[in-house]
């Protein structure tokens, strides 16, 4: 541990033990999966922490030998215990990019592509042709490097193979190879009433297929072969949204699909009843009429939805009524 910890200073960085770990120190080879939290602090001790994992409500996860395009967070990972808490102040040198870096976690962690913004360039290119980061105390890091103190607690260490990576952490060939999977997984959860998981699973068979899709020409045979692995993955996230309640992104990705695939008949379905629990009678109708045009064979099931809609309509009727009634009552 001494030679590790020698080695570290001689390479400019400074590890400070804050809790000891359990076990053995693992050889930490390729494919070895870290999961831990993290805090970024500048090295002056200024202002708030840059990133906080807690914050987000996840930790961080990281796979040795993937080219993550911060290394320095491979080397210092490398000498923790699992439960170990350590401080580690990295010079300039080791944290040029992390401005990058960061906005690749944040992206993640709203949600979106992590490598939004730097498709067309290389890190260093990026930096320089454009002015902004989108995040003016990333903008600020960007303009004038400093060390920065990186506060980590390793949660666990998994070794190749165990374990089932993100889908932005995956090579092409692996979410290639995933996506079947997760669908199924996605299937299954949604089976057994767990819709939120399923959701979730699969958006992520969703992120995977995006994130290749981005690499081809649109409009492209591959392009569209993707597209048409997404559409009813899509129409699968937007069952669980109506089960959620969440109507109106059931009513946007309806209406994108729709936009590409004019006579893809759930997709109509899908948004007639998120039209219908939002009150829009006449869109509702519109789209179950345009069910029955695609698959007459749909009849019963749009006589019911019709049916329903109705019904609320009524009653909602009647309680307006009511309530303007005792508005204007002497």
């Amino acid at each position: 541990m001494a030679d590790r910890a020698a080695g570290l200073r001689a390479d400019g960085i400074e590890k400070r033990l804050v809790k000891e770990g359990r076990g053995e120190l693992w050889d930490f080879r390729d494919g070895t999966k870290a999961t831990f939290h993290y805090r970024t602090l500048r090295s002056d001790g200024l202002g708030p922490p840059i990133d906080d994992s807690r914050s987000r409500g996840k930790p961080m996860e990281l796979i040795i030998g993937k080219k993550f395009k911060l290394p320095v967070w491979e080397t210092i990972l490398s000498t923790m215990r699992e439960g170990e808490v350590a401080e580690f102040l990295c010079e300039v040198k080791h944290v040029v990019m992390y401005p990058l870096v960061s906005k690749s976690l944040r992206n993640i962690a709203a949600g979106k592509d992590p490598l939004e913004g730097q498709r067309h360039c290389c890190g260093i290119a990026q930096m320089h042709e454009h002015s902004s980061l989108g995040h003016e105390d990333l903008d600020a890091l960007q303009q004038h490097p400093q060390p920065l103190i990186f506060a980590m607690e390793m949660i666990k260490v998994e070794k190749p193979g165990s374990y089932q990576q993100d889908p932005w952490a995956m090579t092409d060939e692996e979410k290639t190879a995933a996506v079947p999977l997760i669908h199924q997984d996605g299937n299954r959860l949604y089976r057994e009433g767990r819709v939120q998981e399923a959701a979730a699973k699969y958006y992520d068979a969703i992120a995977c297929l995006k994130n290749l899709q981005m690499k081809e020409q649109p409009g492209s045979p591959d392009w569209i072969r993707l597209d048409l692995q997404i559409t009813p993955l899509l129409l699968n996230y937007c069952q669980c949204k109506l089960v959620a309640q969440e109507y109106y992104e059931v009513l946007d990705h309806c209406s994108t699909i729709l936009n590409k695939y004019e006579d893809n008949v759930k997709a109509y379905f899908k948004r007639g009843k998120a039209h219908a629990a939002v009150w829009n009678a006449r869109e509702a109708q519109a789209d179950f009429a345009k069910v029955l045009q695609l698959e007459p064979a749909l009849a019963p099931a749009v006589s019911r939805e019709l049916r329903s809609l109705e019904a609320r309509l009524r009653q909602k009727d009647q309680e307006d009524r009511a309530r303007f009634r005792a508005i204007f009552a002497p």
